[in-house]
Formats: C-alpha cells, sequence, structure tokens
C-alpha cells in the first residue's frame, strides 16, 4: 500500500512539475534569459536575428535609431540578453519589454531647469537653453520656442541653443512650448522673473514606415540577410517631399521673395497653433506688434504699412505693398500689389497686380495684373491680364486677355482672347478670337470655337464640335456652277464656311462666305431631314473696286443614302447688293444673270428666287 501511495505521489509531483515549470519559463523576464552567441563582422540586424531565435522574442525599434548595416563581432556565453544587449549597444539606449516585445530606443535625455536668482526679481528675465532629439540625443536646429500669451519667439541654432526675452509681473505665469516639423510639441513650465537655463527634449512622431520589426522565424529564413519588415523600411525620417503637403503661401512666389528663411521655417514648425488678436501693425513681415510670432495671428483689424505676414483676417486688412495671410481671410483685403491667402477668401479682394488665394473665393476678386485661385470661385473676378481657378467658377470671370477654369463653369467667361473651361461650360463664352470647353450647354461667342461635345449653340467663324456635326457639301444652284461648303458645329447650329466658281475661260466669276444653319431630322429613321441656312457672300467678278455681296436664305430638303452620303435639293431667296455697273472681259456679268427674273430693292440692291441641288459627305 505504501509503495503505491508513494508512486501516486510521484505521478503528482511530475503532473505539477509539467504544468508550473514552463509557466515559470514563460513569465520570465525576457531581458533575464540568458543565450550563447559568437559572431564576427556580422550586420547587426542579422545578430538581432540570431537573438531574437535564441530567446524566441520580438525586437521593434525605429529604423533612424538603430543603424541596422553596421558590422558587429561578439562572443558570449550563457549571459543574460539585457548584457548581451548593452554589449552590442552603448549606454545611450534602453531596453524595454512590452509583451513578448523588446523596445530598442534611444534612452531619453532628462529636462533640467537650472534657475539663476537675481538679488531683486526683475521684470525682464531671460531664459536659455538647449533642445534636443529624445530619440537620437542630436542637438534640433531651427526649432521654434515660444510662449504663446506674450507672442514672444525664437529659433534654436545649429547646436540646439536659444535665448528668449520674455516680460512678467509678480502675479505673472509662463511656460515655453517648442515646436518642430516631424515632431511632438513640448511645453515647460518656467518660473516668472528668474533667468534660467533649460534643457528640452523632442520626441519625433512614430511613423509606420519607420518602424522595424524583428521575428524568431527571420533566422530560419535563408533568402536574405536582412530581417523581415512588417512594411518597407526607409532607413531614413521622410521629408516634407515625400508626404504631400497642402498648398502654403511660403511657397508662392510672393512668399518665397518677401518672407525669410526663418519665418518660413517658423510657420512650418506652428502649423498648429494659431490665436486671435483684435489688430496689428506692422511695417514689414517680423517688425509688427505682435512680434516674431505675428504669423501666428488672425486679426480683426490689420494695417500694413508696407507690408504683413499674418496667420488671417476676420474683418478688415490693408496693405501698402502686399498683405500674405496664412489662413482665411473675411471680409475686406486691400493691396497695393499682391494679396496672399493660404485659405478661404471671403468677401472683397483688390490687388494692383496679383491675387492668390490657395482655397475658395466666395465674392468678388479684382486684380489689376491677373488672379489666381487654387479651388472655386463663386462670385465675381476681374483682371486687367488673366484670371485663372483650379475648381470650378459659378459667377463671372472677366479677363483682359484671357480666362481658364479647369472644370465647370455656369456663369459667364468674358476675355479679349481666351476663354477656357476644361469641363463643361453651362452659360456664355465671349471672346475675341478663342473659346473652349469639353462640353458646351450654353453658348460660345468667337472668332474660333471649340468643344469636344455640345448641345448648345456656337456663333463664330469657325465652329469646331470634335463629336458633333461635321459635313462636306457640293452643290450647283442657278448663278454659279459649283459651291463647296464645310460645315461644323452641331445640329441645332452649324456654321458654314463656303467658295464657289464658275467654270469656262470666258464666264469666270468667284465666291467666298459664311453663314449659319441647322438640321430638323424628319421622321423616327432620320432618313429625311431639312436645312435653314443663312449664308453672305463676296462676289468677284474681275476687280475688288466693286462691292458685291450676296445674302442667301435656302432651305435644303435631305434624302440620307447611307451614313456618309446625303442628297439634297431646295429654293432660295436672294438679296444682293452691287457697286459694279458694268462687265469685265473673262468674267460673267451680271447677277444673277440675263433672262432672269429679279425685282428691285432700291437703287443697287435686288432680289430674286433661287434654287440649289447638291451632295453632302460625311
Amino acid at each position: 500500500m505504501r509503495i503505491s501511495f508513494l508512486k501516486k505521489k510521484g505521478w503528482l509531483t511530475c503532473l505539477v512539475l509539467t504544468i508550473v515549470l514552463p509557466a515559470t519559463v514563460q513569465s520570465q523576464s525576457l531581458l533575464s534569459r540568458n543565450v550563447s552567441l559568437e559572431v564576427k563582422r556580422q550586420r547587426l540586424d542579422h545578430v538581432l536575428e540570431i537573438l531574437s531565435n535564441k530567446g524566441d522574442f520580438y525586437f521593434s525599434y525605429s529604423s533612424y535609431v538603430v543603424r541596422k548595416d553596421s558590422l558587429v563581432s561578439l562572443s558570449v556565453h550563457n549571459r543574460p540578453v539585457r548584457e548581451v544587449l548593452s554589449q552590442l549597444f552603448n549606454n545611450t539606449y534602453e531596453f524595454i519589454e512590452s509583451g513578448n516585445y523588446i523596445i530598442i530606443r534611444k534612452a531619453p535625455i532628462r529636462v533640467t531647469m537650472i534657475t539663476h536668482k537675481a538679488a531683486e526679481e526683475d521684470r525682464i528675465y531671460m531664459v536659455t537653453g538647449y533642445v534636443y532629439d529624445e530619440a537620437t540625443g542630436a542637438a534640433l536646429h531651427d526649432a521654434s520656442v515660444y510662449e504663446k500669451r506674450l507672442l514672444a519667439a525664437t529659433l534654436t541654432n545649429p547646436d540646439g541653443f536659444f535665448k528668449l526675452k520674455l516680460k512678467g509681473n509678480r502675479k505673472s505665469t509662463a511656460s515655453l512650448t517648442v515646436s518642430k516639423e516631424f515632431y511632438e510639441d513640448t511645453t515647460v513650465v518656467i518660473e516668472p522673473r528668474h533667468n534660467q537655463q533649460l534643457t528640452i527634449t523632442l520626441m519625433p512622431y512614430e511613423r509606420p514606415d519607420d518602424q522595424i520589426i524583428i521575428s524568431p522565424e527571420d533566422y530560419l529564413n535563408t533568402d536574405t540577410s536582412s530581417p523581415a519588415l512588417v512594411v518597407q523600411d526607409t532607413g531614413t525620417i521622410r521629408t516634407v517631399a515625400d508626404v504631400p503637403e497642402p498648398a502654403r503661401v511660403e511657397k508662392t512666389r510672393v512668399g518665397k521673395f518677401f518672407l525669410t528663411a526663418g519665418q518660413k521655417v517658423q510657420s512650418l514648425n506652428l502649423k498648429n497653433f494659431f490665436t486671435k488678436r483684435p489688430f496689428q501693425v506692422s511695417l514689414v513681415p517680423g517688425l509688427s506688434t505682435h512680434g516674431n510670432l505675428g504669423s501666428q495671428v488672425v486679426n480683426n483689424f490689420s494695417l500694413n504699412l508696407f507690408g504683413g505676414y499674418t496667420a488671417g483676417t476676420n474683418g478688415v486688412e490693408i496693405g501698402g505693398l502686399f498683405n500674405i495671410d496664412q489662413k482665411d481671410v473675411r471680409y475686406v483685403q486691400i493691396g497695393g500689389m499682391f494679396n496672399v491667402v493660404g485659405g478661404e477668401m471671403k468677401g472683397f479682394q483688390v490687388a494692383g497686380m496679383t491675387n492668390t488665394v490657395l482655397k475658395p473665393v466666395e465674392g468678388v476678386q479684382v486684380g489689376g495684373v491677373n488672379n489666381y485661385v487654387k479651388g472655386s470661385l463663386t462670385g465675381f473676378q476681374v483682371a486687367g491680364v488673366y484670371n485663372h481657378v483650379t475648381d470650378s467658377v459659378r459667377g463671372l470671370q472677366i479677363g483682359g486677355v484671357a480666362n481658364f477654369a479647369r472644370r465647370t463653369v455656369s456663369g459667364v467667361q468674358l476675355a479679349g482672347v481666351i476663354n477656357f473651361s476644361n469641363r463643361e461650360t453651362r452659360g456664355v463664352q465671349i471672346s475675341g478670337v478663342f473659346n473652349y470647353t469639353k462640353r458646351l450647354k450654353g453658348v460660345q461667342i468667337g472668332l474660333i470655337n471649340i468643344a469636344d461635345s455640345s448641345d448648345g449653340y456656337s456663333i463664330g467663324l469657325i465652329n469646331i464640335v470634335l463629336k458633333g456635326y461635321h459635313k462636306l457639301s457640293i452643290w450647283t444652284n442657278e448663278w454659279q456652277d459649283y459651291t463647296v461648303a464645310f460645315k461644323t458645329g452641331n445640329r441645332r447650329l452649324y456654321s458654314i464656311l463656303l467658295a464657289g466658281m464658275n467654270g469656262g475661260a470666258a464666264r469666270k466669276r468667284f465666291s467666298f462666305g459664311y453663314g449659319l444653319g441647322s438640321e430638323w431630322g424628319l421622321g423616327k429613321k432620320q432618313l429625311f431631314s431639312f436645312n435653314p441656312e443663312f449664308t453672305t457672300q463676296y462676289i468677284y467678278m474681275g476687280s475688288w473696286d466693286y462691292s458685291n455681296i450676296l445674302s442667301r436664305i435656302q432651305v435644303n430638303f435631305n434624302v440620307h443614302l447611307g451614313k456618309w452620303v446625303s442628297v439634297f435639293a431646295g429654293p432660295s431667296y436672294n438679296i444682293y447688293k452691287s457697286d459694279q455697273t458694268s462687265g469685265i472681259d473673262t468674267y460673267k456679268y451680271p447677277l444673277p444673270g440675263n433672262g432672269y427674273s429679279a425685282h428691285k430693292w432700291g437703287e443697287k440692291t435686288k432680289g430674286w428666287l433661287g434654287w440649289q441641288a447638291g451632295v453632302s459627305f460625311f
């Protein structure tokens, strides 16, 4: 019985050990696990793969913190993982456990503050210090250090050093905020009215594509000597060019010319900090009642003697030469030469030369030379030379030379030379030379009108609808042997360019002219149609000294023989005005001809009924 009891007790002990021991091993600290390792001149990332496999855990680190391609040599036997990592990395790194992960990162630099108390507290005091990258320990150049309430700011130098003069009283409190692009903001409370020195660190933003994960299985993958990555390792922190950024006023031509490098950096660093004030006055950007932080303030009234650089306007802004606003402007902005707005413009904007708005405009925009809107326009836009809208226009564009809308125009475009709508026009385009729209649902009036497709009307010398009406017609009539005409537009309204001649050496007669017409289908199958047309032609009968003008109204009845060919015939009525009283040798005279009945409308004008018959192609 005792032997049986001992056997049962032994089995029970084995069962407990089987359950408890793995749990104990599993609960052991990852950094405390013992490993053995011997490598010579191996890449650091490959060594981490081996450690991950031996310890059965994951490594995680940022690509810009660990140089994975550095070569290392190491020989350890049954030593803790923490000790092995300490030999691979210097004491500026720290190792943190999280679940089954060991996170490798730079040891943070602690914030320190040294306060130098004067014998008497000063109302004006100085804050100096250094700003570092918390992950790498590197000094940060061009970081913005500022006090929000006092609107005092400065930038760090290449060594990360800054110096900032502040003003305070007995009851005041103060705090410094440090900001830099691609870093998280850090705010430090300081002791007012005492000179002091600070050491401040900024943590870089974590990006998924900067994070590298090494798993135990990576060492088993013999196809590559590099660790498996969750996402592609870029190896460096991405720059502004890698991440699409919204358009900024600093990148405009006016911004590049009038703003200093420091002001541009300050705006990038402080793109999430803006405040409001009732008014401001500035001489030039940076010399204003709001000091270096004037670019981050939205004002109700802004007066810029030469020029100003602010966050925005919610009232009235006047600039002797230029106004530059990072964000929205409402309701009035007047610039002697330039206005540049990074946000929306709502209200009235006028500039002696150029208005540039990087978001939609609602209201009235007047530019002496040009207006540029990176967005839609709702309202009225007029420029001495050129208007450019990158989105849709709802309203009126008037340009001395040209108007451009990248999308739909719902309204009127009026230009001396060119109107261009890249999508659809639901309204009117009027120009001295050229109009273009992709789809016309309105009216075009110009010398040359072009549209891809049309449900409207094009009125001009040359009207081309690429997916519209195109005909080449040849006919004869009562006064001329041959006439050739090119008809283009749409069925509602097409233009006609025509020229004609008589055959025979002794009966010459030439003509050329322009007209308009329309085609009306008859029946469901559209086998028949009729075309009312009006044309005006000059008739040459031997001399340019005479004015011979023939206006003609004709109606053609068409029979369509197929998709590409039709025949037509019909009546016409002609009104002819001429000051030529006699014929010239080899030219046929008079018009319509001897023996053809005509009736007089005046001393030099007569009319008659006529006919025409011919064939059309296409």
